[in-house]
């Protein structure tokens, strides 16, 4: 494997509205944005770039892989690196070259902030924030013991987003700027109303995610199972082995990875979407992926669960794994149109973009406040109801 390659390429006429933005938007090395199966974070990113070139500003992505967005495309690798994920070199290597296509930038053009989605890139905070740029940074996996050293170390040089108040929560103290939820272009999602017999699992094989439970609520229900998700990492082979093949009945289909149109045709046709999940998940796209479709969601209660399911209303969150039984049969008095309009409201691409817009005005005034240089189309807050007009909800 080669090392990253800074190919910065042509300039390009600027796109920036009388009031937009410069913003550096750094994405990990390991998937296309938007990725062509897995890649939370990459589906989410690709949202919000076309979102915010919508609004008018200008966005620079800075990656690797293929160019799948209306922002101006950095390659900083050859290809993407799906085959080196949790491996320290790459999150290094991304880092470093990340840095030089950022200072390239800032000589050439200009940057207003650098919005940074990987695990290493913050540690160049200090540096974007000695030439006058800030660095804000999505905080997309649980902050454990680990990682909130991590954070905490990083100190005043990067704000943090959180993508629920429930992950916000379990880490306080932070230098956190506020929620912005994840979202996505509803249109993007086929709308059903009328539901095939069958519920699905969508997700990593892994025991935070609990297919075996899913297997276990479904076969008690009578319900037949479409398990669809990735299942490449040692742990992930192991629990399949162990606690997935064994329990699978003959009502049950192991789909495998399911690419974008797989995943959307599974969801749209499903019942609902069962998601077990046993651990504090900061988010879970998956959930409003599936609400987009018009199917409800039958969950446990844990992590952003609760924020991004309406018990009810948009599916059923339970406490207990064997009360996930019963639920299978009671979703189906759900309307389809309620969890689609649910996402509508909530979750749409457009309100991601205005609360990370709201972000990057927010830490634009706070270095004009501490600086006394000019911010660039600052625009005045309301935060008297919790969450202004533009969708971030403050700290």
């Amino acid at each position: 494997m080669k090392t990253p390659a800074l190919r910065l390429g042509h300039p390009v006429a600027s796109r920036r509205g009388k009031h937009g933005l410069r913003v550096a938007m750094v994405v990990p090395p390991y998937f296309d944005v938007p990725p062509r199966a897995y890649g939370g974070v990459e589906a989410v990113v690709a949202d919000l770039t076309d979102a915010l070139v919508d609004r008018g500003h200008e966005v620079t992505l800075i990656g690797a892989g293929r160019a799948g967005t209306r922002a101006r495309f950095l390659p900083v690798w050859d290809r993407t690196v799906p085959e080196r994920l949790g491996e320290p070199f790459p999150e290094v290597m991304h880092a470093v070259a990340t840095r030089r296509a950022v200072q390239r930038l800032v000589d050439d053009e200009g940057v207003d902030v650098v919005h940074d989605h990987t695990l290493a890139g913050p540690l160049n905070g200090a540096l974007y924030a000695a030439m006058g740029v800030p660095t804000v940074v999505t905080v997309h996996g649980p902050v454990d013991d680990g990682m909130l050293r991590y954070y905490a170390a990083l100190g005043p040089d990067v704000g943090l987003v959180a993508i629920s108040n429930r992950q916000r929560e379990l880490a306080r103290g932070l230098n956190w700027l506020g929620t912005v939820h994840n979202g996505l272009r509803v249109d993007d999602w086929p709308f059903r109303r009328e539901k095939g017999g069958y519920a699905l699992f969508l997700g990593r094989f892994h025991p935070d995610k609990a297919p075996h439970l899913a297997l276990a609520a479904a076969q008690a229900a009578g319900v037949p199972l479409i398990l669809a998700g990735k299942c490449v990492e040692p742990i992930e082979k192991e629990y399949f082995e162990t606690e997935v093949r064994p329990r699978l009945g003959p009502a049950d289909v192991v789909f495998g990875v399911a690419d974008a149109a797989e995943k959307r045709h599974l969801l749209a046709g499903a019942r609902c979407l069962l998601f077990p999940v046993r651990w504090e998940e900061p988010f879970g796209m998956v959930l409003i992926e599936s609400m987009a479709c018009g199917t409800p969601v039958v969950a446990l209660r844990a992590g952003a669960v609760p924020e991004v399911v309406v018990d009810g209303v948009t599916g059923i969150v339970r406490d207990q794994p064997e009360e996930l039984v019963d639920a299978l049969h009671d979703v189906r008095a759900m309307s389809p149109r309620a969890c689609r309009d649910h996402v509508t409201r909530n979750f749409s691409a457009q309100s991601l973009a205005a609360g990370y817009e709201n972000v990057y005005r927010r830490v634009l005034a706070d270095r004009h406040r501490r600086t006394g240089r000019t911010p660039i189309n600052s625009s005045p807050m309301d935060f008297s109801h919790g969450r202004d007009q533009r969708g971030l909800q403050r700290s």
